[in-house]
């Protein structure tokens, strides 16, 4: 439970309902809402909260520049070189999107593949999806030069979109399936973004539920029961949807379903998936011909 700062009242901030109109009434931006309702929950200043957030920030940047710097193989031999071979096509030749396309999807590969091979990330919301969120906030904050302040605003927003998630659904792939994990991290990944640029809370809003509705579904069926494949890839791919997001909500593109609701239908669609699709690897990709090869390759049969 929050404490209200204002009047000293308890209040419950389990709904982006409820956070919209706090904010709205004290006007207040997301991120000040949260580092406020932190502070007094924990009895800490406001500033403890972001000296806490921006520890996280610069493990997101040291993970980022250790995988950009790597290319060694997760102990399986599946992944760890692909952010490499992104590198030296770059070299030759620019992304069809530009320069902050390329940034986004190296860092992302990178603080992936950093997870693989046991180096330090920051789980956001969880290992799996651990490269989404930093690689949109730190590839934007690095192409148009946003402050470390700004950074640290934006990572406190992606947190309180998070948190709020975190109350009805578990952000686990053994609950929901990757839609909580990777599904969760776009959206966090959108409300940061979208807090750098200028957003208002509703866009901020927008933007996160535009990214998590669409992701709806999304299984969790891991080759040979490890966070590689298809895990890996999928950082790069939806670090990118959740700037579609943000795109589409800058420009005043509403989810025509509430976010709450978008939230709600995480949780029941999780409920509903089978256990096979739930990181069992029981199914899906996991039990494909090439898929079960792949696991008796490393394990033996």
């Amino acid at each position: 439970m929050w404490k209200n700062w204002d009047n000293d009242m308890d209040i419950n901030i389990s709904t982006f309902e409820q956070l919209y109109n706090v904010c709205i009434s004290t006007n207040k931006q997301i991120y000040e809402v949260a580092q406020e309702a932190m502070g007094a929950s924990e009895d800490i200043s406001v500033e403890q909260v972001r000296a806490f957030a921006l520890r996280s920030l610069f493990a997101m940047k040291e993970a980022i520049d250790s995988g950009l710097n790597s290319k060694e193989l997760s102990l399986s031999g599946m992944c760890g070189d692909d952010c490499f071979k992104l590198q030296q096509r770059y070299k030759n030749e620019s992304a069809m999107f530009g320069k902050l396309f390329e940034k986004i999807i190296e860092y992302a590969l990178a603080t992936s593949e950093e997870n693989i091979r046991m180096g330090t990330i920051v789980a956001c919301p969880t290992a799996g999806s651990c490269g989404i969120l930093p690689a949109v906030l730190v590839g934007v904050s690095r192409e148009y030069n946003y402050s470390e302040n700004n950074q640290i605003s934006a990572l406190i927003t992606a947190g309180e979109i998070g948190r709020i998630i975190s109350v009805k659904v578990a952000l686990a792939g053994a609950v929901a399936g990757c839609q909580a994990e990777c599904g969760t991290a776009s959206a966090m990944a959108a409300a940061a973004v979208c807090q750098l640029r200028g957003g208002t809370v509703k866009q901020i809003l927008n933007a996160s539920a535009l990214a998590l509705k669409n992701l709806l579904g999304l299984t969790c069926d891991p080759v040979a029961g490890l966070v590689e494949v298809p895990c890996v890839k999928r950082n790069p791919f939806l670090a990118i949807h959740a700037v579609t997001a943000v795109e589409l909500a800058l420009s005043g593109i509403e989810s025509k379903i509430p976010f709450d609701e978008v939230v709600d239908s995480m949780a029941q669609t999780g409920a509903l998936m089978s256990p096979m699709l739930k990181e069992s690897s029981q199914a899906g990709l996991a039990t494909t011909k090439t898929g079960l090869k792949i696991k008796e390759n490393i394990f033996g049969k």
